[in-house]
């Protein structure tokens, strides 16, 4: 089970996007990677082709080390920690306590 997945809303801890806030697009958790909505911003040179008939210079977010990221819950940064309640493994905010899902 993964402390950080998609839809979340996370806060970068680290590089040049430190401080930014935004939601998990998606997570790749054989290389321990995430996309997060208007951060690691890179712009790529894209070739014309019959799904892209334009071609150009296109901005789009680049995957983050997930350990450069933090999770935000009730507006806080928190680490995340793991509870057994009623038979089931559940994620759990270190600084409240509170249950995540």
């Amino acid at each position: 089970m993964n402390k950080i997945k998609k839809d979340d809303l996370v806060v970068v801890i680290a590089g040049k996007d430190k401080d930014k806030q935004g939601k998990v697009i998606s997570v790749d958790t054989k290389k321990n990677k995430i996309l997060v909505q208007g951060c690691n911003m890179v712009t790529k040179h894209t070739k014309q082709a019959p799904g892209n008939p334009q071609g150009g210079i296109v901005n789009q977010e680049a995957p983050i080390d997930i350990s450069n990221v933090m999770l935000v819950v009730d507006g806080k940064a928190t680490r995340v920690g793991f509870e057994e309640k009623d038979g089931k493994k559940v994620r759990v905010a270190k600084t409240t306590g509170k249950v995540i899902d």
